[in-house]
């Protein structure tokens, strides 16, 4: 491996956006180390799915500690685990091995990739792409100095997987590890589809009970969650308290430590849930309109109503609630009214607590009613649809993909929101003490949401917004990989191959700017910078710290010095 060295490459203000676009080439100005190349396994020819490309095909093979950013770290094709600091800048120091899987993983033909995952700032996990997990005690890996790794777990848990996540926290006063585990499994009973399933372990390995067991380690708990699609984002909850996952297609859980979960039975639905919604609503950006269907005869001394600034509940007395739940975002009750129409609707007017974007539904998990589009809605979506759409399907870069968000809590306890058409772009550790965050796309723009499991009542937290990124996005037909810099202070993107996209957060104008179409003074301008790496192999992993930005080749690792002035 040859590392080369060099390369110089700021939340929501304004959506006048301007994209002043400048080159600037990656330059040599390093030594040349030698070493092993990274660590590339090929798809089989039996793993032709999507799911196999997604899972495996567009595997991040590179890894920055969230804990000391300045290391990154990659498997090379020894089975070594190589870690690498910046040590000025630029500058990198040699790389060190820190781990060596040595022989015992083997060259089986259904291998996979290794993956690591840094469990906290003095553990990891380790995947040999055979079957093996092993936990590692790393000692503080940013205090410069170079430190072996001690293996305290190793198990081999049947067929090959890549891990996902993982975090440590103590639980009954033994130190725990929480892991998710990957597959993409054959499904012999599958008759229909690809015939294969995607599939998720949650593992919780914790120390042995008894004195003198401290550094011991063994499997406590297993549980298996199915579905057919490769999750965009799945985390497990900071004290393993539950899962998160973002994804196009249902998960369930199917075993319990190799017991079969009973699927719980569906719901039986009234006649009135089969034929027609029970409610119908339409909204604009400042409120909402809801109109409820009521049994005939119904008078307003009959009518139970009840509006909180994050609840609905609307029935009749003496009866079950016909609308009951939280409300997808705050209203302002005071500013709210209802009334009765033709005697068998009840009209809710809701006033929204503050403009912003639209609602996907009204009231949180309820599909029983339906939203209906003003004249004046649909042109507008018309409009913004014409406007993204090419004649190249390609280049809307999948923008039409829709998500599903879940949090599970148990088997038998868990939620779901659908995401609609907010297409996922990336996730990003921003504190190692919380789980991931991941960027959805909201109209033109993406905004980063942090999850907060210990808030259930506000699980999403909105904590940055870059403009105009979901718009400009789409059109990298190309990209490979998507990631931030933590602090929010730019975005990045990277193509298969050698070109780099590097989009600021806008920053005021020195010089009189103005709008051409719109003839108004533009205040802020994001920048957007492109690195042309001294490359012709495919970009293997991207990673972004708050400074710099890391692509790795086969052979290459560049280091993008970002100048924050």
């Amino acid at each position: 491996m040859t590392i080369d060295e060099g390369g110089n490459v700021d939340r929501p203000v304004n959506r006048e956006l301007r994209f002043l676009h400048c080159r600037f080439w990656f330059c040599l100005t390093g030594p040349v180390l030698c070493a092993a190349a990274v660590e590339e396994l090929q798809l089989k020819d039996a793993h032709y799915t999507l799911e196999h490309l997604r899972a495996f095909g567009m595997f991040n093979h590179l890894q920055l500690d969230p804990w000391y950013q300045d290391s990154v770290l990659f498997v090379d094709s020894r089975g070594r685990v190589l870690s690498l600091s910046v040590t000025l800048d630029t500058a990198l120091g040699k790389p060190k091995e820190v781990f060596s899987f040595g022989s015992e993983s083997g060259r089986a033909e259904d291998r996979l990739c290794a993956s690591i995952s840094l469990t906290s700032a003095t553990w990891a996990a380790l995947s040999d792409g055979a079957g093996r997990l092993l936990l590692l005690r790393t000692g503080r890996r940013g205090d410069g100095g170079h430190c072996r790794w001690e293996v305290l777990f190793s198990h081999h848990m049947g067929e090959p997987f890549t891990i996902l996540h993982s975090v440590c926290h103590v639980q009954d006063g033994r130190h725990s590890v929480e892991l998710l585990l990957l597959r993409v499994q054959k499904e012999p009973l599958e008759s229909t589809g690809s015939g294969y399933s995607v599939s998720l372990e949650w593992v919780t390995v914790g120390g042995a009970a008894g004195p003198g067991q401290e550094r011991k380690y063994e499997v406590r708990k297993r549980r298996v969650l199915r579905g057919k699609s490769v999750p965009h984002y799945a985390a497990v909850a900071p004290r393993g308290e539950g899962l998160m996952l973002a994804a196009e297609k249902p998960f369930v859980f199917t075993h319990i430590d190799g017991r079969p979960v009973e699927p719980p039975p569906p719901p039986e639905l009234s006649e009135l849930e089969k034929t027609d919604p029970l409610y119908f609503w339409q909204q604009t950006a400042a409120d909402l309109t809801v109109c409820v269907r009521l049994p005939g005869g119904v008078a307003k001394e009959d009518v139970s109503f009840r509006l909180t600034a994050d609840s609905l509940s609307v029935g009749v007395r003496g009866g079950a609630p016909l609308l009951e739940g939280r409300l997808y975002a705050s209203v302002d009750p005071e500013a709210s009214a209802w009334t009765i129409r033709d005697s068998n609707s009840l009209e809710v007017s809701l006033q929204k607590l503050g403009e912003g974007p639209m609602w996907p539904e009204l009231v949180l998990g309820n599909r029983r009613g339906e939203l209906v589009l003003s004249d004046q809605q649909v042109a507008l979506i018309h409009d913004r649809l014409t406007h993204l759409t090419s004649e190249d399907p390609k280049a809307l870069g999948g923008s039409g993909t829709r998500a599903r968000f879940g949090w599970a809590l148990k088997p038998t306890r868990t939620s779901e929101v659908n995401l609609g058409g907010h297409q996922f772009l990336f996730s990003v550790d921003v504190d190692p003490s919380q789980m991931p965050c991941l960027c959805l796309r909201h109209d033109v723009d993406a905004l980063v949401w942090q999850p907060r499991p210990d808030r259930p009542g506000d699980l999403w937290e909105h904590v940055a917004t870059f403009n105009a990124l979901g718009y400009v996005q789409a059109s990298k037909r190309d990209r490979k990989f998507s990631t931030c810099a933590p602090d929010f202070s730019f975005a990045a993107l990277c193509e298969c191959l050698r070109r780099v996209f590097l989009y600021r957060q806008p920053s005021p104008v020195e010089t009189v700017l103005f709008n051409r179409k719109q003839g108004r003074q533009v205040g802020q301008v994001a920048k957007q910078q492109v690195s042309s790496l001294d490359s012709d192999t495919a970009v293997l992993g991207f990673r972004a710290s708050n400074e710099r930005l890391f692509v790795l080749t086969s052979s290459r690792l560049f280091v993008l010095k970002v100048d924050k002035k």
